[in-house]
């Protein structure tokens, strides 16, 4: 049913955005790149590389963390419940 439900809304159930508050998220690759090593995953305790320390600095991964937060707050500031501005927040495009 929960199948049937997603494809209903256009994609699977992997499909709706994800998001967490940026600061934590930024707080572990920040202990990633002090470390200059893996924490977690396949690599783990293997060097990171220039490029890798980049994406630990949480700039490009939190683009869209930002945006579901943004949405977040707004409609939080509209009176919607928190359930309403979480299902807003989730949604792709400006909704």
């Amino acid at each position: 049913m929960a199948k049937a439900n997603a494809n209903a809304q256009g994609g699977s159930k992997y499909n709706p955005r994800r998001w967490a508050v940026p600061t934590k998220r930024a707080k572990n690759y920040a202990e990633e790149r002090k470390m200059k090593l893996h924490a977690r995953g396949p690599k783990k305790d293997q060097p990171l590389t220039d490029f890798e320390a980049g994406m630990r600095s949480g700039y490009l991964q939190c683009q869209t963390d930002h945006a579901g937060l943004y949405k977040y707050k707004k409609a939080i500031g509209e009176g919607k419940s928190k359930a309403e501005a979480r299902a807003i927040s989730q949604q792709k495009g400006s909704k």
